[in-house]
């Protein structure tokens, strides 16, 4: 009890660049740009997608809500970060850091959907064009984006209660730049087969799956994309595609090798900043990706601005 009592006290210190200490004040202002650039980026996207109407499919209506999810996204990690960067301060409470936690993983978790989602979409798009309208339905769409939340919730609360009545009796320097749960199972003084479990579990059903769903969808159309006559057909269709997979390749490259690879000693620097890629890096991207990838959207920031 007296143990819990003062890990609840004590709460974390997140090293992060801490071995770079001199260059606090060039990472608060590189990451203070990157987060202007995310809210930016990713609130004009989600802008032209309510204001143009020609933009109201559920294409859009999925990349509307993939852009408000990022702006959550990095708004559990990085203002942290740059408070940190500012005050020279890695300190995090207990419950500051299982609520960083919770709502990390929920929203890694409902990305990894949504873009499985939008690979549906894109599937049903060009493999079945004439009934698209049909299938792709406005309550379908709803539908899918309620349904990641409601599902996600009850195991995402599961998972942090899980992990944080684990008793850190160890040291509560954490090797990474937000609270995440392998960093955390390291500093843990008990059986954490359990928590490995549940982690690996929720990462196949939760990020493996839908990614299995992405890579079967698009086989199917580029099979369908290769069976078009024109040159200029195929373009066109691979065009629609090529921004959502974009985003794809950037999520789920660095993600996986951070969930899936061994963790030693000697990796723990490089897991943090594969980290950092897909919390950060990839957020910032995707407002980019979409608006040079995707005509469409080209011209409604052009009618906006």
């Amino acid at each position: 009890k007296g143990l819990e009592n003062h890990t609840i006290g004590s709460g974390f210190v997140l090293l992060g660049f801490s071995d770079h200490s001199s260059l606090q004040g060039l990472c608060f202002a590189v990451f203070l740009a990157i987060y202007l650039m995310v809210l930016t980026g990713n609130s004009l996207i989600a802008l032209i997608t309510v204001v143009d109407s020609s933009l109201h499919s559920p294409m859009y209506f999925f990349l509307r809500n993939l852009s408000i999810l990022e702006i959550c996204y990095t708004s559990v990690t990085l203002p942290k970060m740059l408070v940190g960067f500012l005050m020279a301060d890695g300190r995090i409470s207990f419950l500051g850091c299982a609520a960083q936690l919770y709502f990390l993983v929920l929203l890694g978790i409902i990305e990894c959907l949504l873009l499985a989602a939008m690979a549906y979409d894109r599937y049903v798009a060009i493999c079945d064009p004439l009934h698209y309208t049909f299938i792709m339905s406005r309550g379908l769409c709803i539908s899918m984006v309620v349904g990641s939340w409601v599902v996600v919730i009850p195991v995402q609360i599961g998972q942090t209660y899980q992990v944080f009545t684990l008793p850190f009796c160890a040291s509560h320097d954490l090797h990474h730049f937000f609270c995440d749960v392998p960093p955390l199972l390291e500093l843990a003084c008990a059986d954490t087969f359990w928590n490995q479990v549940m982690l690996y579990t929720i990462v196949m059903v939760f990020a493996i799956l839908p990614f299995s769903l992405i890579v079967i969808s698009y086989i199917k159309i580029i099979n369908a994309i290769l069976k078009i006559p024109s040159i200029l057909g195929r373009h066109k269709a691979f065009s629609t595609c090529s921004s959502h997979l974009g985003v794809v390749t950037l999520f789920y490259g660095s993600a996986t090798v951070v969930y899936f690879k061994r963790r030693s000693r000697d990796s723990v620097y490089t897991d943090k900043y594969l980290a950092l890629f897909y919390t950060v890096v990839t957020p910032m991207f995707n407002p980019v990706i979409y608006s040079l990838r995707n005509k469409e959207v080209r011209i409604a920031l052009k009618r906006l601005l």
